[in-house]
């Protein structure tokens, strides 16, 4: 049941494929904000993302403002800590770090996030998030002080989200974080798919088309693409042609 994006509400709806675009507001600047926005209305996106493991600059309200702005796709905050929740966005994924053993990313920053969040009319979507070893250390594993699961043990993967799934989380988060030196595995994705009934999203080392169809063709229902559209911004193209062909197949097998 993976993400259906609506001006007035963010729903789901089942069997369609979607693209998110995750957006660091460190490493962006208005001018290209606004570049991206761009690309983004001739090539459709269905979600953009913002946030990152360690966010240093002062951005990131600037750059909501301007996505709400200008566009009408959802933004959906991606937080590493309650101090980056704000109510201009559409809605927040609340991570629960469930790869790692860190109670304050399991638990800790929920608390002080909650009233925060009642406040607000963000739409609230509790994920179960799995940092993948995808062959380098990330700033998510690094701040967050947590191991992630071994590349080559989909078994893990698959018992953390059933784990998850019980204990009430309604979305699945596998990110081999930025600057992944590769993806993670259909066969991770796959056993993922196969132990849960839940929307999975999957983010980290789709540096190219044929990476992004393999975790579509092995369950992934949205696809994370960030810091290699930040370097090559034409792959933002290539990307939602890939997710659409997906649609239009399906539409036509309905």
């Amino acid at each position: 049941m993976p993400f259906k994006n609506d001006q007035s509400r963010i729903s789901f709806t089942p069997g369609r494929k979607h693209f998110a675009l995750l957006l660091d507001p460190d490493n962006l600047t208005e001018v290209s904000c606004l570049s991206l926005l761009t690309l983004s209305e001739a090539h459709p996106v269905d979600f953009f993302f913002v946030g990152g493991s360690l966010i240093t600059s002062q951005n990131q309200a600037g750059i909501i403002r301007l996505l709400k702005q200008h566009s009408n796709v959802p933004v959906i905050l991606f937080p590493s800590s309650h101090q980056h929740i704000d109510p201009q966005a559409d809605g927040i994924l609340l991570l629960s770090l469930i790869s790692g053993r860190n109670p304050e990313f399991l638990i800790g920053q929920h608390v002080l996030a909650a009233p925060i969040l009642k406040a607000s009319a963000l739409k609230v979507y509790p994920t179960g998030y799995m940092l993948i070893d995808t062959g380098r250390q990330t700033t998510a594993s690094y701040m967050s002080g947590t191991m992630p699961i071994p590349y080559d043990k989909p078994a893990i993967a698959a018992c953390t989200a059933m784990a998850g799934e019980l204990l009430g989380l309604q979305y699945m988060y596998l990110d081999g974080g930025s600057g992944a030196m590769r993806p993670v595995s259909a066969e991770m994705i796959r056993a993922v798919r196969e132990a849960v009934d839940l929307p999975m999203i999957v983010g980290g080392g789709i540096d190219t088309v044929e990476k992004a169809a393999a975790a579509l063709e092995a369950g992934a229902d949205v696809i994370v693409i960030g810091n290699h559209i930040e370097k090559n911004p034409g792959f933002l193209a290539e990307v939602s042609s890939l997710v659409a062909s997906y649609n239009v197949a399906l539409d036509v097998h309905r």
